[in-house]
C-alpha cells in the first residue's frame, strides 16, 4: 500500500510538531529533533495508522513514545519518538533490549538509535483483536493454531534468555499479525532483572478469560482452565522444552 509521505521539515509547524514533541515542546525542542532526524537520514514522515493523536494517525502511542511510519533513505521503517513527558531520558536502552530479542529472531529488527529516537524495521499488519475478527470460514482455526503458535515459540525464545516482556497480558497492544510475519512488539517496559514470565501471560492472554480468548473459542475448542492452569504451574517451574510441548499439545497448536 503506497503512503503519503511529509517531508520533516514542515514539522517544525503544527499540527506535525505535535507529533515530533508529544504531548508538549518548545520550537526550539522541535528543531533540535529535525536536526536529530537529519543525522539518522530520516527524510520524512507519513501520517497513517489506528491510533490517533488528536486528529493525527499515527502506528501506536506508549507511555515511553510515539510510533509513527518513516523512510530512512527510500527504505520504510518504523520511527518511535521520545515522548517528553516520559520518565526515560533516552532511547538508547530500549534499543539494547531490542537488540537482545533480535538475538532470538523476536520483534522488528532494531535498525538505528538517538537520544529521542528509535529506528525499527517497519511490519506491516494488525493488531491481533482486530485479526481475529477478520477469520471467517473454513481454515479460520489452521490460521489461528499457526499465529498463536509462532506467538508461543517467540515467547518461550525469550523467557529461555531470560527476557521479560512485562506486557504480554494486553495482547491487543502488543502482538501485531501481519502477511509476512506475526510478531510481539513494544519492548519499552521490558526487563532483564525480573523473573520471565512471557509464555505464562500470553497463553493466559490467549485463553483465559479475555475478549480474546472468548473469539478464539468460537473458532477452536480451548482446553478447560483447570487444564491450562494445572500444565503452565508445571511449565513455570522447569521451563524445559519437554514442559512446553506439553503445553503446545494440550493448546492443540
Amino acid at each position: 500500500m503506497a503512503h503519503f509521505f511529509i517531508s520533516i521539515k514542515r514539522f517544525v509547524d503544527e499540527p506535525y510538531s505535535k507529533i515530533l514533541g508529544y504531548p508538549k515542546a518548545t520550537s526550539r525542542q522541535i528543531k533540535s529533533r529535525i536536526v536529530e532526524l537529519e543525522k539518522l537520514k530520516i527524510k520524512s514522515i507519513a501520517l497513517v495508522g489506528s491510533t490517533t493523536l488528536g486528529k493525527t494517525a499515527v502506528l501506536g502511542k506508549g507511555y515511553v513514545g510515539v510510533v509513527v511510519l518513516a523512510k530512512k533513505g527510500t527504505k520504510e521503517v518504523a520511527l518511535k519518538i521520545r515522548r517528553t513527558d516520559s520518565q526515560r531520558k533516552e532511547m538508547r536502552s530500549e534499543a539494547v533490549l531490542l537488540k537482545l530479542v533480535n538475538s532470538v529472531n523476536v520483534g522488528p529488527k532494531m535498525i538505528d538509535v538517538s537520544k529521542n529516537f528509535l529506528v525499527m524495521e517497519y511490519l506491516e499488519g494488525i493488531k491481533i483483536n482486530e485479526w481475529i475478527d477478520s477469520l471467517k470460514g473454513t481454515g479460520s482455526a489452521k490460521k489461528l493454531k499457526s499465529t498463536i503458535r509462532k506467538i508461543l515459540e517467540d515467547c518461550y525464545r525469550l523467557d529461555q534468555i531470560g527476557f521479560d516482556h512485562g506486557e504480554l497480558s494486553n495482547i491487543s497492544k502488543h502482538v501485531i499479525v501481519g502477511k509476512i510475519k506475526s510478531t510481539i512488539i513494544d519492548f519499552e517496559s521490558s526487563s532483564i532483572n525480573r523473573r520471565p514470565s512471557n509464555v505464562t501471560s500470553i497463553t493466559q492472554a490467549f485463553f483465559i478469560g479475555s475478549g480474546f480468548a472468548k473469539k478464539a473459542q468460537k473458532i477452536y475448542k480451548n482446553p478447560s482452565k483447570e487444564q491450562l492452569i494445572s500444565i503452565l504451574r508445571q511449565y513455570k517451574e522447569e521451563k524445559s522444552r519437554e514442559s512446553f510441548e506439553k503445553l503446545l499439545k494440550i493448546l492443540r497448536v
